[in-house]
C-alpha cells in the first residue's frame, strides 16, 4: 500500500468533515478552558464521521476497487440488427408516438399527486430543452438561466396585476420578454467564453433577483406577487363560481364541479407547451441555423473561417433558449397563483444545467429523461431532505466517473465504411 494512497485518504476524509460539519451547523465553542462541540447532535456527529470513514477506505483501497471494477465483465453488447432496428426514423417515430400517448393518459389514471408532479417535470423538460439550445447545442455555459425563467414569470403576473390581461395574451407577452433580456444579455459576452462567460452570465441571474427584491414599488418586493390569474379554456374558467362575465367549466358542460378538472387541465397545457417546444427545436436543428450551433460548440475559430458569423449565432441561441424560459415561467405563475423573488435563485439554475449534462449534452430525450429523474428522486427520499444538496452533488460526481457523456448521449449521423 502506498503512501500516496494513504496521504490522499487522509486528506479527503479531513476534508469531508470540515466541509460537512459546516454544512450541517457544527460549531466548536470555547467553554473555560476547553471547547466543545455545539450545534449537532450524536446522531449528526456518528453520520459525519460514517462518511468521513467510508471515503478514507475507498481512497485507500481505489486501486483495488479499480482492479475488481475492470475485472468484472462487460455487458454484452447490442446485436448490429437490433441497433440499425432502433436508429430507424419509423421506429423512432413509434417511439416517440408511445411516449406520448402515455403522457396523454396518464392524468386519467393517477391521483392529484401525481399529476401534480407530473406537471413539474414538464415546467423542467421545458426548462432543460431551451437551456439545451444554449448548453448543450451552441456550447456556451450558462449559469443564469433562471433569470429568463424569473422574467417569464414576473411579466405575466405584471401583466395580469396593473393591466387585467389573461394568461394567453400574457403567455406571448412573457416570450417575447424573455427573448427580449435573452438578446440583450448576448451584447456583452459576445467575446467571452468558458469561465468568463459563466461568471457574466451567473451575474446576470443575481442581477435580475435582487432587481426584483428591491423594486417593492413594482414588483412587491419579497412579499411577491399572488392572485395570478389561472389560465382558461376558450374563456371557461375551472373555479367553482364564475367571475363577473365568465362561465365554468362544468356549467358549460353540465357536468357536477370536480377540484382535478383545473388539475387535469393545467397537466394537458404543460404537456401541449413541451409538445411545442420539441417540435420548434426539432425544426430548427434541421435547419442551417442548427448545423451553425454544432458548429460553434465544437470550434468557433473553424466557425468563423468558413464564413459563419459567431456574434449571429450566439445572439440567436440566448434569444431562443431564454423565449421557452418565459414560456416556462409564464406558465409557473399560472399555476402557483404566486410568485417572489424567492422562487428564482441560483439552485434552480443549477437544477436546470444538472438536468442538461446528466441527459447527455444536446439530447432531447436524455433532457426529458434527466428531467423526471431529478424532479421524481427528491420526492421519494424526503426523509433525506436535509442531505438532499449532498446526494445531488454524489450523483454527478458519480456520473462524471462513470458516464461523463449523460444517459442518453446525442447520435450524430456517421458513414461507415465496411472493408
Amino acid at each position: 500500500m502506498r503512501s500516496l494512497n494513504f496521504k490522499a485518504a487522509i486528506i479527503s476524509a479531513v476534508v469531508v468533515v470540515v466541509l460537512t460539519a459546516l454544512l450541517m451547523g457544527v460549531r466548536l465553542e470555547q467553554s473555560g478552558a476547553g471547547l466543545t462541540v455545539t450545534g449537532a447532535g450524536e446522531d449528526v456527529i456518528w453520520k459525519i464521521v460514517a462518511a468521513a470513514a467510508f471515503l478514507f477506505f475507498f481512497n485507500l483501497f481505489r486501486e483495488q476497487i479499480n482492479a475488481l471494477w475492470r475485472a468484472i465483465p462487460n455487458v454484452p453488447k447490442t446485436s448490429p440488427k437490433l441497433s440499425d432496428l432502433r436508429d430507424k426514423p419509423a421506429v423512432q417515430r413509434l417511439l416517440w408516438c408511445f411516449l406520448i400517448a402515455a403522457a396523454v393518459v396518464w392524468p386519467f389514471m393517477a391521483n392529484r399527486g401525481g399529476i401534480d408532479l407530473a406537471t413539474l417535470v414538464l415546467i423542467y423538460i421545458m426548462l432543460g430543452l431551451g437551456l439545451n439550445i444554449v448548453v448543450g447545442l451552441a456550447g456556451l455555459l450558462d449559469l443564469g438561466y433562471v433569470g429568463f425563467y424569473a422574467v417569464g414569470a414576473y411579466t405575466y403576473a405584471l401583466l395580469a396585476m396593473y393591466f387585467g390581461l389573461g394568461f394567453w395574451t400574457g403567455l406571448v407577452v412573457a416570450g417575447a420578454m424573455a427573448a427580449l433580456f435573452g438578446f440583450l444579455l448576448g451584447f456583452p459576452v459576445l467575446r467571452l467564453r468558458g469561465d468568463y462567460l459563466a461568471i457574466v452570465t451567473l451575474g446576470f441571474g443575481e442581477i435580475i433577483r435582487i432587481l426584483l427584491n428591491n423594486m417593492t414599488w413594482l414588483t412587491n418586493g419579497p412579499n411577491g406577487i399572488g392572485s395570478i390569474p389561472k389560465p382558461t379554456l376558450f374563456g371557461l374558467e375551472f373555479s367553482r363560481r364564475a367571475s363577473e362575465g365568465m362561465q365554468t367549466f362544468h356549467e358549460f358542460f353540465g357536468i357536477a364541479y370536480d377540484s382535478s378538472h383545473r388539475v387535469i387541465f393545467l397537466y394537458l397545457l404543460a404537456l401541449i407547451l413541451v409538445l411545442i417546444t420539441l417540435y420548434v427545436i426539432n425544426r430548427l436543428l434541421r435547419m442551417p441555423i442548427g448545423r451553425a450551433w454544432e458548429a460553434l460548440r465544437e470550434d468557433e475559430i473553424a466557425c468563423r473561417s468558413l464564413g459563419i458569423n459567431p456574434t449571429a449565432i450566439k445572439l440567436n441561441a440566448f434569444t431562443i433558449g431564454a423565449t421557452f424560459a418565459g414560456f416556462a415561467g409564464c406558465f409557473f405563475a399560472a399555476r402557483q397563483g404566486f410568485i417572489s423573488p424567492e422562487s428564482f435563485t441560483f439552485i434552480e439554475s443549477a437544477i436546470i444545467l444538472a438536468i442538461v449534462v446528466l441527459g447527455g449534452m444536446g439530447s432531447q430525450l436524455g433532457v426529458i429523461l434527466a428531467a423526471i429523474t431529478m424532479t421524481i428522486l427528491p420526492e421519494l427520499a424526503r426523509e433525506f431532505n436535509e442531505y438532499r444538496m449532498l446526494l445531488f452533488g454524489l450523483m454527478m460526481v458519480l456520473m462524471m466517473i462513470w458516464r461523463p457523456q449523460g444517459l442518453l448521449p446525442m447520435k450524430r449521423p456517421h458513414m461507415e465504411l465496411k472493408t
